[in-house]
């Protein structure tokens, strides 16, 4: 039997151990299980709500409290994006590299979604600093240049 089955039912964990239990589970279940670092940062970012700015994860809401898992999402979207902005430029291409590559779809058509659309801007945290913002904005702009001359779409720029 676990810990948790002999706790009495009317004693509430601690703020804490709900919120390390909750980035546990959501770690162990489901972050674990995208290998790329920006396919994690683009699937926490999908969880937050646009209208509300909360995070939602139905699956974490039922076992440890809506609360609960908004500050598990909340802290792990920050932790994803500060790590990509500590990887390197060719670490974070490498990285995007491994993302494209798990994506259904014409690799050179995303490519020139993403830079028609910006929908990268959507991806980074409320919480984030302006100085982390711009510069992942910068770093990411970079990269997609690179991408947008790979894949030969930069004399749609001209147009």
């Amino acid at each position: 039997m676990g810990q948790d089955q002999t706790r009495p039912m009317n004693k509430p964990r601690s703020k804490a151990v709900l919120e390390r239990g909750a980035v546990a589970d959501l770690w162990r279940h489901t972050l674990s299980h995208i290998p790329a670092m920006f396919g994690r940062l683009v699937y926490l970012s999908s969880l937050r709500n646009i209208h509300t700015g909360k995070y939602e994860h139905h699956g974490l809401s039922l076992v440890f409290g809506d609360l609960e898992a908004d500050r598990a999402l909340r802290r792990s979207h920050a932790e994803a994006f500060n790590e990509w902005l500590d990887y390197s430029l060719e670490q974070q291409k490498a990285d995007l590299a491994l993302y494209l590559s798990s994506l259904a779809g014409d690799r050179r058509s995303i490519v020139d979604n993403w830079a028609r659309l910006q929908p990268y801007r959507n991806f980074v945290p409320a919480s984030a600093r302006e100085v982390e913002r711009r510069l992942y904005l910068s770093d990411f702009e970079t990269l997609l240049h690179i991408l947008k001359t790979e894949f030969g779409l930069s004399r749609r720029d001209e147009d």
